[in-house]
């Protein structure tokens, strides 16, 4: 099970295009509402999550996604039941994936240490024992992250061919018109 993780204040298009693109590829993925069912995204979109923190089950994680957007990245790292969620991922080498400023989250947990990494412009300082990469989507260990907003759907197509095949992300990649 992918769970992505959504707080007030995220940035709606890298959560929801991961989304789509995974749905498409019948990965089982939900959306859990960490500041409750009803979460408003940075630009004022407002989102029905599929769970709440509490029906996160760890026995069948898989993977975590974090999106950015401001103060949607605040918001998921304060909140000790993402930590949680986070810490189980890589604790049991589950994939854990960030985009735009939540890698910082990823960082300053210390996760990123030896690690490459990219993130939004500016929150490179959060992982100074890592190697930014000045990419769009980087892919080191059991870590996925990704640069920004308009990247979501190279991230949704990596975190897919990384749960499933780059076969079945290109099938879609080409399906979509990417």
């Amino acid at each position: 099970m992918v769970y992505i993780f959504l707080a007030d204040g995220f940035e709606e298009i890298e959560a929801l295009a991961p989304l789509d693109i995974m749905r498409r590829a019948n990965i089982d993925v939900l959306t859990v509402g960490v500041t409750g069912e009803y979460v408003t995204g940075s630009h004022n979109i407002t989102v029905k999550a599929d769970v709440l923190p509490e029906k996160v089950d760890y026995s069948i994680l898989d993977c975590v996604i974090l999106p950015g957007g401001l103060p949607g990245t605040t918001n998921l790292e304060k909140d000790t039941r993402v930590q949680s969620a986070i810490d189980y991922a890589n604790e049991n080498n589950k994939l854990i994936c960030a985009i735009c400023a939540a890698p910082s989250i990823l960082g300053h947990k210390g996760l990123l240490d030896g690690k490459e990494a990219t993130c939004y412009p500016g929150f490179e300082d959060s992982f100074k024992d890592g190697k930014y990469m000045k990419q769009s989507v980087v892919k080191s260990d059991n870590f996925i992250t990704s640069d920004g907003m308009g990247s979501a759907y190279k991230f949704g197509f990596a975190i897919t061919a990384e749960l499933t095949s780059k076969e079945v992300a290109d099938k879609i990649r080409e399906q979509i018109q990417y």
